[in-house]
């Protein structure tokens, strides 16, 4: 390889997963250099993002964190973290092969499974309005900003001071924006009057488990209609780039339907639960425009399901006649656009429930990793080291004992 130009190595190395690229920076200084580089990282996602190549599944569950590789459902891989602790650590969002993880609204980190690099976010504190004491509901989104070229973690937080201040003056909340550019939080303050309201007296926010669904630079979330309350849905969007929240039109044929969201392709698309017996897939082919919106494809109700609770497309087979599906966070199908007909993607010693999310390969965040978090690893195995040192030394003196 060392008499090989390095425009070749190059085009080779594009074509890498970024687990096997971890591997090839020890070949020599030219590799670890190029690998190492931004123009190289952002030049391997953007060649991966294009062909589809190395595409996994993130499962997770109560007891479950793994990666499955799309063409190859038997090679799972379990996802090893250092925010993992004795509770459940949370997965809320995944963007360009990073994933979001909380273990709490000031425990959080973006990390890579395919580097295994970490980057925690400091640590921000919630804060209360006056009156409020508790915490209520903890909303999050994690996306790219393509305009500033930056990732950003959005955290809403809705607070409460007890059952009557519930009903009279409703659920005081705060947004903060994490950016991981200037690695610091801010909070938003202009959010617009009718918003303000929604957001005030309407605690089931936002999304079926409250993360935003990342679209066209934007995170959006359905504010459902609820009797007595609020009559049809809405959908709220946060502009990642202008840091404002909006409302997002849609065919006002779905304000009073079952609806959730979700992303297809990069574009923003509703599902219609048909009373539990099919669900429409809409579409919004051109963002923003509301007459772009339309109807792609139905999905009936499974055999193997006994009830329809939840469907989510994820993404088109390569040749684009089958959709992948989530259906009730617990199964994984095969939908053809043609024949109608579903086939269960059966995983590897995965037969507990789980939700999924798309993950692709990619050297987002480096090979180095985050600073703070390397000198932690660094003080962790000194101390392992000391401790295997001391039981070492007991049993040299018990064994010794023992002779005498």
């Amino acid at each position: 390889m060392a008499d090989m130009p390095m425009d070749i190595i190059t085009d080779l190395f594009l074509r890498l997963p970024a687990s096997t690229l971890v591997r090839c920076r020890v070949l020599s200084k030219p590799c670890f250099s190029l690998i190492d580089s931004p123009d190289f990282i952002s030049s391997h996602l953007h060649h991966t993002l294009q062909t589809g190549d190395h595409l996994m599944i993130l499962l997770r569950g109560p007891r479950l964190l793994v990666t499955v590789d799309l063409d190859s459902p038997d090679k799972v891989s379990d996802v090893e973290h250092p925010l993992k602790a004795g509770g459940l650590t949370e997965v809320f969002g995944s963007c360009n092969g990073l994933i979001g993880l909380s273990n709490s609204p000031t425990d959080m980190a973006l990390f890579n499974p395919s580097t295994r690099q970490i980057h925690r976010l400091p640590a921000e504190p919630v804060d209360f309005p006056e009156g409020s004491r508790t915490r209520g509901y903890v909303f999050y989104g994690f996306g790219y900003d393509s305009v500033n070229e930056d990732y950003k973690v959005v955290r809403m937080i809705q607070c409460k001071g007890g059952a009557a201040d519930e009903l009279v003056f409703g659920f005081p909340y705060e947004v903060k924006v994490f950016s991981l550019k200037m690695n610091t939080w801010k909070r938003v303050k202009r959010v617009l009057p009718a918003i303000q309201l929604l957001f005030y007296f309407y605690y089931h926010l936002l999304y079926r488990r409250g993360y935003g669904v990342l679209a066209c630079n934007s995170l959006h979330w359905v504010l459902p209609r609820r009797p007595g309350l609020i009559a049809f849905n809405t959908i709220i969007r946060f502009d990642l780039a202008a840091e404002e929240f909006e409302i997002l039109t849609f065919p006002e044929s779905l304000a009073h339907e079952n609806i959730d969201i979700g992303v297809l392709e990069g574009c923003l698309c509703l599902m219609c639960n048909r009373e539990f017996t099919s669900v429409d897939v809409w579409v919004m082919k051109e963002y923003k425009v509301e007459g772009s919106w339309s109807k792609v494809f139905s999905v009936p109700k499974p055999k193997s399901v006994e009830s329809f609770d939840f469907m989510r497309p994820l993404l088109y087979s390569k040749d684009r006649r089958k959709v992948l599906i989530e259906v009730n966070n617990a199964k994984l199908l095969w939908f053809d656009l043609e024949s109608k007909r579903l086939r269960t993607l059966r995983i590897k010693d995965c037969d507990s429930s789980y939700s999924a999310e798309l993950l692709v390969s990619s050297l987002v965040l480096g090979c180095k990793g985050d600073p703070s978090e390397a000198k932690r690893r660094r003080e962790r195995r000194a101390l392992e080291d000391k401790m295997m040192q001391q039981r070492s030394k007991r049993w040299c003196y018990m064994l010794i004992s023992s002779w005498f």
